[in-house]
């Protein structure tokens, strides 16, 4: 299955880096210090997709908000320099024969974390687009057009791809074809025109003619229809 684009944007955390069991401990250990669990945490709020800035807003009280984001974010950059990211599968293969103006990653982390963890594994692009540059969050498509903007390609001809459903509806809702990857939820969760479950399922490669194309591999777990 083949199709062309002029670009790929990524989300970051379980799409490029395996964040999984890293966060929960540094969120675990955040949360203690607040005198919660992380099982609280999870049960009085939605946590999966949204910024950290937006779940700590949620749990505490409007004048704590800043000091705890600023100290979750001194945790997670101090967990990422000590090495403690690992790619999801596929992740730096793929980043590394892309040509810098052809991906980006769009995040709905802090920009410095983002760069800590993308950077320890080098996997950092010329375009990242964090929580810092927007006004609205997905599921809202202007992280992704964003995104586009600054790679100068139209958005119609960029591929999102993503683990979350927030992330591919702000895919669908930019007019970009969506790619899920099944590192989170499962394939019935989520909505998007081709479900593969990591990233060794796709290739990129420039075509002699100068074109931009993508396969995905008979890995894929479900088409959703457009190709």
């Amino acid at each position: 299955m083949r199709f062309p684009v002029d670009a790929l944007l990524f989300d970051s955390d379980d799409t490029l880096v395996s964040m999984r069991p890293v966060a929960r401990g540094v969120w675990t250990r955040w949360a203690e210090s607040y005198g919660m669990t992380l099982d609280e945490v999870m049960t009085r709020v939605p946590v999966h997709g949204r910024p950290a800035s937006a779940i700590i807003a949620d749990l505490l009280p409007a004048g704590q908000v800043a000091e705890a984001v600023r100290r979750l974010e001194d945790a997670e950059v101090a967990d990422a320099l000590t090495g403690n990211v690992t790619p999801v599968p596929g992740a730096a293969g793929l980043t590394a024969s892309l040509p810098a103006h052809r991906w980006a990653v769009v995040t709905s982390g802090a920009r410095r974390v983002a760069e800590a963890r993308l950077g320890q594994l080098g996997m950092l692009p010329e375009v990242l687009v964090t929580v810092e540059d927007i006004t609205h969050h997905k599921p809202h498509p202007e992280p992704f057009l964003l995104a586009a903007e600054r790679l100068g390609v139209a958005p119609s001809r960029c591929a999102v791809v993503e683990d979350s459903p927030a992330g591919l509806a702000a895919g669908r809702a930019a007019g970009m074809t969506t790619i899920a990857l099944t590192t989170t939820h499962a394939a019935e969760k989520l909505e998007a025109d081709v479900t593969v479950e990591d990233l060794t399922a796709l290739r990129a490669h420039v075509a002699l003619d100068g074109r931009f194309e993508v396969e995905i591999a008979c890995a894929a777990v479900r088409s959703g229809g457009r190709f």
